[in-house]
């Protein structure tokens, strides 16, 4: 049976009015499919309603092997893999809707953090193979990369479930010509490079 991949994004939301996840599904999606790889691309609008709407809708519709979640973390310098999806959100933060989350933790009397379902030093061998900055996180942060990735995990945790659920964290792009002063960063075309080896070794993983 040919291994599926849901490939998820994350729209605009408070901060960051560009979210360059969505470019990188679309491109990653389109790539996968000319080297035969089945996969299903999905940008969320950046609300917990539309996480917790969505993602069960196309878990049960696809049936995916394994779910590739990406986010972005304008202030980080490195591709960052997330070990784990920690029990917490941010009730000063609201998503782009404008909703807060009105308690401090997701799930109440779970554990404080859920490992990832992946081969992590796998993945985190092919990102750097590709030539970009990669690292392993074991911080996931609190607002909606760190929800859809404990959601991700409760999913994978069921029978028939997606076998492998990871999320990867890039740093924002930089425009072509870099201005005096700019912060260093990624162009789209390196996050792509990086997605790409990153997707090819889930794929392994799931054989």
């Amino acid at each position: 049976m040919a291994i599926k991949v849901l490939i998820t994004g994350f729209g605009h939301f408070p901060g960051a009015p560009v979210n360059p996840t969505a470019t990188l599904v679309e491109r990653l999606v389109k790539a996968a499919r000319r080297r035969g790889i089945r996969c299903v691309g999905h940008v969320f609008a950046t609300e917990y309603k539309t996480v917790d709407r969505e993602l069960p809708a196309l878990i049960e519709r696809h049936r995916p092997n394994a779910v590739l979640m990406f986010g972005l973390a304008a202030r980080r310098r490195t591709l960052c893999i997330e070990m784990c999806a920690r029990n917490r959100t941010s009730m000063r933060s609201p998503d782009a809707g404008g909703y807060a989350p009105r308690r401090a933790v997701i799930a109440a009397g779970a554990r404080a953090r859920v490992s990832g379902r992946a081969p992590l030093a796998r993945l985190l061998a092919a990102a750097r193979a590709s030539g970009i900055r990669s690292r392993l996180s074991r911080d996931a942060g609190d607002y909606l990369c760190n929800y859809l990735y404990w959601r991700a995990l409760e999913h994978s945790a069921k029978p028939r479930g997606p076998q492998i659920a990871v999320f990867v964290h890039v740093p924002n792009v930089r425009a072509k010509s870099r201005r005096p002063g700019q912060r260093a960063s990624f162009t789209i075309d390196q996050l792509v490079r990086a997605g790409n080896a990153v997707l090819s070794a889930v794929v392994a993983a799931c054989r």
